[in-house]
């Protein structure tokens, strides 16, 4: 019989990562269940702030929008999101998260496969000081 191994994780137990802006929390991934396959997590954002243009160069990301109102800039296109709707962003393709509305947003994400290194997987294209407001 195979084992299977499975993980809980509350997002109040995760340390925010605000390095990128907003506030990340990966709950299921490597390091918290020892994933090998993706991890997901929540991206929180007040108005007007935003996550830094990025890239993946071996990851898709799944991204819904559990409250709130966003909009993501695919290679400089505007996508606008409301509160139950999924974006698919494909590898490589450029991409920042700004809250747009007037409330709170949470983003649930989830990226996969993983990169062979957790330095390769995330490529930043804004330096911090250009993350400022929408």
């Amino acid at each position: 019989m195979t084992e299977i191994t499975t993980g809980l994780v509350a997002a109040r137990d995760i340390a925010p990562d605000r390095r990128r802006g907003g506030e990340l929390r990966v709950l299921l991934g490597p390091r918290t269940v020892g994933s090998t396959s993706g991890f997901m997590g929540v991206a929180a954002l007040d108005p007007g702030e935003r996550i830094a243009e990025h890239y993946h160069p071996y990851s898709e990301e799944f991204l819904y929008v559990a409250r709130g109102a966003i909009t993501v800039d695919l290679d400089d296109e505007p996508v606008p999101l409301a509160a139950g709707a999924a974006l698919f962003v494909p590898r490589n393709v450029r991409h920042r998260l700004r809250n747009t509305g007037d409330e709170p947003a949470e983003v649930v994400f989830h990226l996969g496969p993983l990169a062979p290194r957790p330095e390769l997987g995330h490529v930043d294209t804004e330096l911090v000081e250009q993350r400022g407001g929408s």
